[in-house]
């Protein structure tokens, strides 16, 4: 097989330069993708037909490449699809409606991402990065800290991984076809600006270039990197932004969420809100319901004024503890009254549906379990 380059990196947290996987046609645009098969000796159109398979078809098998003569086809496609994600588990709750994965990447870093399937759609959840850096108390992979970046195949594949499992039938009641994606599985996107932007022209590209995802369809999660978030509104993109806020006021923020130490909670909306301006999608404010933490009705109300006549809708999250966390879910009563002091100052507003808790369904957690050589709790099919 042709001695493939590695796709150059950042440094992690610290210092080091991990090895980053071989190059994957999904780390390429289709021009690049082209250049690449002619390096290797076959003519340029090789490449869309991989990118189609890949892509339009959902196919890694070379034996399933037909249009492919045989005498190249395992060395064309070993090249241009080499593995990146092998699976540890696959748990699936909800009647199969969730299904999450553990995947372990090349160097052995363990990554997560979970399918969600709806009557009306078939969303995944994927990871940027290996582990986080934002160091967030309440978060499982926030406790782990960050391992290194993901390349943006390793990105894509997830998703290309799950769309398959959707077109496979085995989410029974959801549309065979992937919809959404959101950035919300491990790690801080925009810490990974480069590699995430350029996974998500991947995600909403048409094949053979992409996967012909809605740009609108596509959430791109953040804990408040003004720069990055300012960064974004310049990429001529239609994504959502979806800003993990989890507190109205900058002492607590400063304790669940590190980097308002950065950047304040003016600072992080004021960003927001030119988000909004500049491509008139609508932010969505997440908020983890932590008990007796960040769920006082005095909350609610500043957060309401914050947010009273903005383009923002706000997503109640009921926590999901991870094991011996000190941090639990608010109560029901708590959570209800903090939707009526929102929605009575004028915010739209909702609790995000919970799935997966019995497959250690917040993220981080499976990982973690994994790396503790502990086995996760059962779930069923």
């Amino acid at each position: 097989m042709t001695s493939l380059p590695l796709i150059p990196v950042d440094p992690d947290a610290r210092g080091r330069r991990p090895a980053m996987p071989p190059r994957h046609l999904a780390d390429l645009d289709l021009p690049g993708r082209q250049a690449f098969v002619t390096e290797l000796g076959e003519p340029a159109f090789r490449a869309k037909q991989v990118s189609n398979h890949y892509f339009g078809r959902l196919v890694r098998d070379p034996g399933q490449m037909t249009d492919l003569p045989a005498a190249t086809r395992e060395r064309l496609a070993g090249t241009l699809l080499p593995t990146l994600l092998t699976p540890v588990r696959e748990l699936a709750c909800d009647d199969g409606a969730t299904r999450k994965a553990l995947w372990r990447l090349h160097d052995g870093s363990l990554v997560e991402s979970v399918l969600m399937g709806y009557p009306d759609r078939v969303t995944v959840c994927i990871s940027s990065q290996a582990g986080c850096g934002m160091a967030c108390p309440f978060c499982a992979t926030g406790q782990a800290g960050l391992t290194r970046n993901l390349s943006t195949a390793e990105i894509v594949d997830q998703a290309v991984y799950l769309a398959g499992v959707a077109a496979s039938g085995a989410v029974a009641g959801s549309p065979p076809r992937l919809s959404h994606v959101v950035f919300m599985g491990m790690g801080e996107p925009l810490a990974n600006y480069s590699r995430v932007v350029a996974a998500i022209r991947r995600l909403v590209a048409p094949a053979p270039e992409g996967l012909g995802l809605s740009q609108r369809h596509i959430t791109v999660s953040t804990v408040g990197l003004v720069p990055a978030i300012r960064r974004l509104a310049s990429e001529d993109l239609s994504v959502t932004l979806a800003l993990s806020l989890h507190a109205p006021d900058d002492e607590l923020r400063d304790e669940l969420v590190p980097v308002n130490q950065r950047w304040k909670v003016s600072e992080v909306l004021d960003a927001a809100w030119d988000y909004a301006a500049t491509t008139g999608r609508r932010v969505s404010i997440e908020y983890a319901m932590i008990k007796d933490v960040n769920d006082q009705p005095w909350r609610a109300d500043l957060l309401g004024r914050l947010l009273a006549g903005k383009l923002a809708h706000v997503n109640l999250i009921p926590l999901n503890p991870t094991p011996g966390s000190r941090w639990d879910a608010s109560p029901k009563p708590v959570e209800r009254e903090f939707v009526r002091r929102l929605r009575e100052a004028g915010v739209s507003t909702t609790v995000r549906d919970t799935r997966g808790r019995e497959i250690d369904g917040a993220c981080g957690q499976l990982a973690a379990a994994e790396d503790r050589d502990i086995e996760p709790r059962t779930a069923t099919a």
